[in-house]
């Protein structure tokens, strides 16, 4: 009922004038063929009795009005229908991302099962609710028809619409078993298809290609794809010789039905029992309480397993933030006295192990803190520790001393810029990329050019087609478009040249009170490398910053380097203070710097 009343209530929000509209002439056209039905056997005993042609022309024009507004009503009908299911649409998926935009972390969108209910409420939130008020409408139609032809069928014989009404009891039971064995195999075909749209996305992926032709994979990821669709058409294949089994063994019995009661009227108008019209009307309402029947089941089963896949989005929309927020929170003030990560506890669940194994750390006001260490050591949860993405198990982040728990997310974020390993690629022009870093100057074109010059990119963006307006994809080119690559098209940038776009986000964000920097100069090549830390280095001081990379001599200049190894901070220190320590930190620089190291003696040689 919960469902029922919350798709009834999105449509009605979403389009009240023509959800009226629908009902209205839904409703008007229900009892036309049982009107069509009386007139016709009406006429036929006025025929047949010898009536006079003015006494059976108003049954005629009657009947002729029925059967135009049998014809003209259900287009109208269907447009009010088609148009209320857009807006409906429309307004299903608006509430759908609104709540998904109340997720404070990031747990929900790394959680399988999750994300795949995400897809399900995407596929049936927005239909739903349409398809809803047309089943109660049809639902409503069937049983106005059905109880109509029913009536008239007590007037030929009582016994009549008992036997029909009997017979559509096991036609419902078999329908609802249908319905619910459909919704649960799309449920349980649900991960088949991610995996077979996961191959056929990557068969045509332009940052893909290059591998698959390099190592020929393609016939393998091709047969991996297909092995998927097989494995979900024997599923479907399975659930249609079901339903076409049980759906034939109740037509059977409908045909039984109908064919026993005609029978009887042969015989019966043979003896004189009823007329030739009643014949006529018991033909016509016979196959009218079977349609209606039939219509009303189909109608019922196929509303019961949209209510079931329905369930899926209301679980979305109803889904509360996966951390809590306090309220009300308590006020952030500007970062003076750094950010403290007290006896701080950590692992994604139960199941996996301590990735942060009572960290102690502070974060100076004011200072660049570089943080160092092998692949899992925990920087990355580190950061989304910091930027408040999770919550730690035990033990506490502190802002100012204040737990973040205790303060607004989206006030916390405010205050923080950053350029993440792993940054985004928006296929939107230049300057939308970068206005993304803040969008109260995403229209402002003077600070979006001196962001991208603090990042390197101002001289690349500027030699684009459009410049700075420029999209930056090829993902929505037809091919049949007026103009080309310079008109429009869009453009391809190299990983550099998104890497440098990046950075123009995070500048965007100078005022803000702490910068990350994790891995900003991965994609760079040697020159652009030190061109960019030089600039950060200008732009960071006074500041307070978090730098992470895995190339130490981009870090070295810190003012304090610490190091996590397996969840803990291992050393802390200045570069010079680590080297003198030949621990983890010496260990690493070493390394790194030993291949330089070697080819200097024979450089000098030259």
């Amino acid at each position: 009922m919960r469902g029922i009343v919350e798709a009834l209530r999105l449509t009605w929000r979403a389009s009240p004038w023509f959800t009226t509209v629908f009902v209205a002439l839904t409703l008007l056209t229900a009892p036309m063929p049982v009107v069509t039905a009386w007139l016709t056997k009406l006429v036929l005993d006025d025929i047949i009795a010898g009536a006079e042609p003015g006494a059976v022309l108003g049954k005629a024009v009657g009947l002729a009005a029925a059967g135009l507004a049998t014809g003209l009503i259900p287009n109208l009908t269907q447009y009010a229908s088609r148009e209320t299911e857009r807006r409906v649409g429309l307004l299903a998926q608006e509430r759908l991302f609104t709540a998904t935009e109340r997720f404070v972390g990031m747990a929900r969108f790394e959680d399988p099962v999750f994300l795949n209910r995400i897809q399900m409420a995407m596929q049936h939130g927005g239909s739903t609710p349409g398809v809803l008020v047309s089943a109660i409408l049809s639902t409503v139609s069937s049983v106005v028809t059905g109880l109509g032809f029913l009536g008239s069928l007590l007037v030929i014989s009582p016994w009549i619409p008992v036997v029909i009404l009997a017979s559509a009891v096991p036609v419902l039971a078999t329908e609802m078993w249908l319905a619910r064995s459909r919704a649960d195999l799309s449920w349980r075909l649900s991960p088949i298809e991610r995996r077979e749209m996961f191959f056929r996305d990557l068969l045509t992926s332009t940052q893909a290609a290059k591998e698959i032709r390099l190592f020929g994979i393609g016939a393998y990821l091709r047969e991996r794809m297909t092995t998927q669709r097989r494995r979900s058409n024997v599923e479907n294949r399975r659930m249609d010789l079901r339903q076409i089994s049980a759906q034939a063994l109740i037509g059977l019995l409908g045909t039984a039905v109908a064919s026993g009661t005609l029978f009887w009227a042969v015989l019966a108008a043979a003896g004189g029992d009823i007329s030739i019209g009643d014949i006529s009307l018991l033909v016509a309402a016979v196959g009218g309480v079977q349609s209606a029947a039939t219509s009303l089941v189909h109608t019922v089963a196929g509303f019961h397993q949209q209510l079931m896949l329905f369930d899926h989005y209301l679980r979305v929309v109803a889904a509360g933030p996966d951390l809590p927020v306090a309220s009300p929170p308590a006020a952030i003030t500007p970062l003076e006295h750094g950010i403290v990560f007290k006896d701080v506890w950590f692992r994604y669940s139960p199941d996996h192990p301590w990735v942060l194994r009572g960290l102690n750390l502070t974060i100076p006001n004011g200072r660049t803190v570089g943080l160092i260490g092998r692949n899992g050591a925990g920087k990355s949860t580190l950061i989304k520790l910091l930027c408040r993405m999770y919550d730690p198990e035990r033990g506490a982040v502190l802002w100012n001393g204040v737990d973040l728990r205790e303060l607004d997310p989206a006030e916390l974020r405010a205050r923080i810029g950053a350029v993440f390993q792993d940054y985004m690629e928006y296929d939107l022009t230049a300057a939308e990329n970068i206005g993304l870093g803040d969008l109260a100057y995403v229209s402002d074109r003077d600070r979006i050019v001196a962001a991208a010059e603090r990042a390197g990119a101002h001289t690349f963006v500027e030699r684009l087609p459009r410049s700075y307006d420029t999209l930056l994809s090829r993902l929505f080119f037809q091919g049949d478009d007026v103009g080309g690559a310079d008109d429009g098209a869009g453009v391809v940038l190299s990983g550099g040249q998104w890497q440098r776009l990046a950075l123009a986000r995070a500048h965007l964000r100078s005022g803000r009170d702490l910068m990350i920097l994790d891995e900003p100069s991965s994609g760079l090549d040697a020159e652009a490398e030190y061109e960019i830390h030089h600039k950060l280095r200008q732009f960071r001081t006074g500041r307070t910053n978090v730098l992470i990379s895995h190339r130490l001599n981009t870090v070295r200049d810190a003012d304090l380097l610490v190091v996590l190894d397996e969840g803990v901070v291992a050393e802390r220190g200045t570069h010079e203070e680590l080297m003198a320590l030949s621990g983890v930190y010496a260990s690493l620089f070493s390394m790194q710097a030993e291949g330089y190291l070697d080819a200097l003696p024979e450089r000098a040689t030259r």
